[in-house]
């Protein structure tokens, strides 16, 4: 506790470190072991890291609900032993038909992303909020182009644990209550979430039997059974029945998009990013103005200083594109990445938007619907407005850096507006200061962007927060579960012979598996 006049911040009372996965044969990484198991298993198995790293990501929607589900949106960074990287970008997609009057504006009420909300929350909660799901057939593509699993294989362990259901802990107990009014005007959300119409206890079981139904037939039948067949029949009669517009013709157009990745050239590597729906840009403009700002050196106050105004200058020089997703930090964000032993890496954040997205359960489907359609302003004749079709924009960062030998990192992060600032940081220690990632991890960062003030972890070094308060309003935070004022993020890498992983070290479920 180097600064003692924050410690009535420390409510924890204790200093937060998780040990680092390392292993010749691969590592996985994500917020709920698992899921983090789920993968690694399957690395051990002979799978590799795409395998991995998808079968992680379908299992976290049995242990972390409210990050994630079947109707989620994101991205995700394949980089092959060579080098070459791609992205599949699976993000959400807006119906091709609606009525604008009956999503428009109540000025009277804003979005938690700042603009304003549809009348009677319609963009935000129930099931007029979704947009056409991106997920399932993102992970197919990625598995069929990339993978040596069948799309069965890589939902088994999903299908297992919804068999199972969930096991109640501390942090499902909060993470459930945070939302119980909300989940509580949903009859799909109580029936599975709110058994006895309150929050479970710890120790306590939320049978999953509808939702492993659907995984099973999705395993049998796969990826069309959702977009156009028996599974999305299901899930379209109930969203139409809760009034949103998405039609099975929606579900059997929709198609994630492949391209390459966004490069910048840094530090003697290759920074990759994806596309302009994401957040990947603006990480590239920070880092290069910290770049020429700072260039290399050790993790100091001028390091932080310096990092500081080059995120003031990225979200000033993408202020007018900013969407207003990317001004805030309270999504329900999850991230994964895996590393196999031929070096192969893979980065995939995805999310439902708000915790529990729409807090609406389909009950023919047992899918938790996402809430993109609050991603758009319902203002006509905007940059962001609600528009036919369109992808949704996001501050979504998966990042994978590249040398000579091939994949050097991937990571990525959840937390909102936190998002690029987190993974700048990240990027300038292992880059610039030359840290590995278990340290770069384990050092207390602090967060800025569209705000000009400067969140301070209240264990960064006292030179290093004065610094910072000589060049704005420092406002102290420690690193808790909730609320959370820092990013989560999760990174493998490369070290010496072998690979590393590392979870977030406060998400309290977060892990690094080995095969």
């Amino acid at each position: 506790m180097v600064n003692p006049q924050y410690d009535h911040l420390r409510v924890e009372r204790g200093s937060s470190r998780k040990a680092a996965g390392v292993s010749g044969r691969g590592v996985v990484t994500s917020q709920h072991y698992v899921a983090a198991e789920a993968g690694a298993a399957i690395l051990s198995a002979g799978g590799n890291a795409v395998d991995a790293a998808v079968t992680a990501a379908f299992t976290l929607q049995t242990v972390e609900p409210w990050m994630t589900s079947l109707a989620a949106s994101g991205y995700m960074l394949v980089a092959q032993p060579d080098g070459a990287v791609e992205v599949i970008e699976f993000t959400g997609r807006v119906p091709s038909s609606f009525d604008a009057d009956f999503y428009r504006p109540d000025p009277s009420i804003k979005t938690f992303i700042g603009h304003p909300a549809s009348v009677n929350n319609r963009n935000v909660r129930g099931f007029t909020a979704a947009v056409v799901p991106g997920c399932v057939r993102g992970f197919a593509e990625a598995l069929q182009r990339f993978g040596t699993i069948g799309f069965d294989r890589a939902l088994q362990p999903a299908i297992d644990q919804a068999r199972k259901g969930i096991a109640v802990d501390w942090h499902t107990t909060l993470a459930i209550a945070i939302a119980e009014g909300e989940l509580a005007r949903d009859p799909g959300c109580t029936s599975v979430f709110l058994p006895g119409g309150r929050a479970p206890e710890p120790g306590a079981t939320l049978p999953l039997d509808r939702l492993a139904k659907t995984l099973s037939q999705l395993a049998e039948e796969g990826p069309d059974s959702l977009y156009g067949g028996a599974i999305g029949e299901n899930l379209v009669a109930d969203l139409q029945a809760g009034g949103s517009p998405i039609t099975l013709d929606d579900l059997a157009d929709y198609r994630p998009l492949s391209y390459p990745s966004r490069t910048l050239a840094l530090q003697g590597k290759t920074v990759h990013v994806a596309g302009g729906t994401s957040g990947g840009q603006r990480l590239l403009d920070a880092l290069q103005h910290f770049d020429q700002a700072r260039g290399s050196g050790p993790v100091d106050a001028g390091f932080f200083t310096a990092m500081a105004q080059a995120l003031w200058e990225s979200f000033s020089a993408h202020r007018r594109r900013l969407n207003p997703s990317e001004t805030n930090a309270k999504s329900s964000t999850t991230q994964v990445n895996a590393v196999d032993s031929e070096g192969r890496m893979v980065a995939i954040t995805f999310t439902l938007l708000n915790r529990f997205g729409a807090c609406a359960l389909s009950p023919a489907t047992g899918i938790l619907l996402n809430n993109g359609m609050s991603w758009f302003d319902p203002t006509p004749g905007r940059a962001n407005s609600l528009t036919p079709n369109a992808y949704a924009p996001s501050n979504m960062c998966p990042v994978v850096v590249t040398d000579g030998n091939g994949p050097f990192a991937a990571y990525g992060a959840a937390g909102g507006n936190q998002i690029v600032p987190s993974l700048a940081q990240l990027t300038g220690m292992i880059l610039h200061a030359g840290l590995d990632i278990e340290e770069a991890m384990n050092t207390p960062r602090m967060t800025t962007g569209p705000h000009p003030h400067i969140v301070v972890n209240v264990d960064m070094q006292p030179d290093q927060i004065e610094a910072l308060a000589a060049i704005a309003e420092i406002r102290p935070a420690a690193g808790v579960v909730y609320p959370r004022p820092f990013a989560a993020p999760g990174m493998v890498a490369r070290r010496g012979q072998a690979f590393v992983g590392m979870p977030d070290i406060t998400y309290p479920a977060a892990y690094a598996a080995t095969a």
